[in-house]
């Protein structure tokens, strides 16, 4: 069973293969996702990684977890589950169709 890890405080110039060549050393990476910001497409500073098994992840922690990694200290922690998000429509015509109007 896959275990999934967060990874703070990354270096905004971090690739996705550097941190599976990173995590590689504790053992099986399943997936690598570095978050970036959909407008920019930088990165946020922060990743998932996703380790094959808990084992392997809780090693991981171990190893990684205040490691320097490009002058930044990691933070390695589970994962939390994805909280809900409700409608974000923020355009269109939702305001006026509720009879709010700017002018």
């Amino acid at each position: 069973m896959t275990k999934k890890l967060y990874i703070g405080n990354l270096a905004y110039t971090v690739r996705d293969e550097e941190l599976q060549e990173l995590f590689e050393q504790a053992g099986k990476v399943e997936s690598i996702k570095i978050i970036t910001d959909t407008m920019t497409g930088r990165s946020k500073g922060f990743a998932f990684v996703e380790m094959m098994e808990e084992e392997e992840a809780q090693k991981a922690k171990e190893m990684f977890n205040g490691y320097t990694f490009k002058e930044r200290k990691l933070v390695v922690d589970d994962a939390r589950p994805q909280r809900e998000r409700g409608n974000r429509d923020f355009g269109g015509r939702r305001g006026r169709d509720r009879g709010w109007s700017r002018y």
